[in-house]
């Protein structure tokens, strides 16, 4: 791909964040939109502004747009392993949403047909943009922390009625899959990204507010080892009353402690590190808005850049398949480790 050739994308699901990728195609001059794909009437979609074919087959926008670079897919999590690999079979490289699948086989598979159709596989975990997790991962990776002792995560977010509503896929087992994987998957990447696989995990979760809203817990509290040493607890819930409270990253290691936090994991609320200035970080980009609720960071516009700057050989992938593998594979390992109360 030169220089002067602009990516072609397609995006499937034009929900929220369907639309959020939508919008940051369209808006960088390296882009290009080329089709629509909704299950949803077109004329009830809200999409008309990008004057792109809208297809509710997806297999009718792949044979008919050869054309096309790359498919982002953003559709209800259940049906991104299935439809990551009919884009991949097609011979297109995809953009999938957080999560690469609900299981760790279902992300193996993907990984396995992007290596036979040498395809590339970005998974969505835009919170590794955030000034402070990036400032995160630098200062870990110094070594000026020395070692690790505790990491502690806590996500305490509201979701209620005006979340769940009737017919929709959020709160169902088979299609949302649970708070971790569609809320909290990205602190979980974070902590990965930073810190390394966990083992000896211990989870606890009940259902306290929800029962009649998700088929799944509500809060829940975890615990575990970090396999290169030192020990972690991520503690979260959606039953906060009317809005987000937190969520915040702690840790404690050899020569100082800090702790990232805000309603998104967007601030340092205190750095206190051996022989070491905090600097200045860049500004953080606004939460995703969707009305009565937020979620996290709207990074989207770093992934677009991202794609793009791949695909003509200038960088590598931020959160390539692996890595999304790899929070399926600790999501799924939580929920097998876990007491309901």
């Amino acid at each position: 791909m030169t220089e002067a050739t602009k990516v072609k994308f397609a995006v499937v699901g034009c929900g929220h964040i369907g639309k959020r990728h939508a919008e940051m195609i369209s808006l960088n001059p390296e882009a290009e939109l080329v089709a629509l794909c909704d299950l949803k009437d077109p004329a009830e979609l809200g999409v008309e502004k990008y004057q792109v074919p809208v297809y509710q087959k997806l297999e009718e926008l792949l044979k008919r747009h050869p054309e096309i670079d790359v498919v982002n897919i953003a559709t209800p999590n259940a049906y991104h392993s299935p439809q990551a690999l009919e884009a991949l079979n097609h011979g297109f490289h995809v953009v999938v949403e957080k999560p690469l699948g609900l299981t760790k086989t279902d992300a193996e598979k993907i990984i396995f047909t992007a290596l036979h159709k040498n395809r590339h596989v970005f998974a969505v975990m835009q919170n590794r943009y955030s000034p402070p997790s990036k400032w995160l991962k630098e200062l870990v990776d110094s070594g000026k922390l020395g070692e690790i002792f505790m990491v502690q995560i806590n996500c305490y977010w509201n979701r209620d009625e005006r979340y769940y509503k009737d017919g929709n896929w959020h709160g169902t087992r088979h299609e949302d899959g649970g708070t971790l994987f569609t809320q909290f998957s990205h602190f979980i990447d974070i902590m990965y990204w930073v810190f390394g696989d966990v083992d000896d995990i211990q989870g606890r979760m009940a259902d306290f507010n929800h029962k009649h809203l998700t088929e799944f817990e509500d809060s829940g509290t975890v615990n575990f080892n970090f396999t290169d040493g030192g020990m972690g607890m991520i503690n979260f819930s959606t039953s906060c009353w009317n809005t987000n409270f937190e969520s915040s990253l702690t840790v404690i290691a050899e020569n100082g402690t800090l702790k990232i936090g805000g309603q998104y994991m967007n601030e340092v609320e205190y750095c206190h590190v051996k022989d070491y200035q905090m600097p200045e970080l860049d500004p953080v980009n606004p939460a995703n808005d969707y009305g009565p609720y937020k979620g996290s960071a709207a990074n989207h516009v770093h992934l677009i850049e991202n794609v793009i700057d791949v695909l003509k050989g200038r960088d590598t992938i931020t959160t390539n398949a692996l890595e999304g593998l790899k929070v399926v594979d600790i999501i799924e390992r939580i929920y097998k480790s876990t007491k309901s109360l």
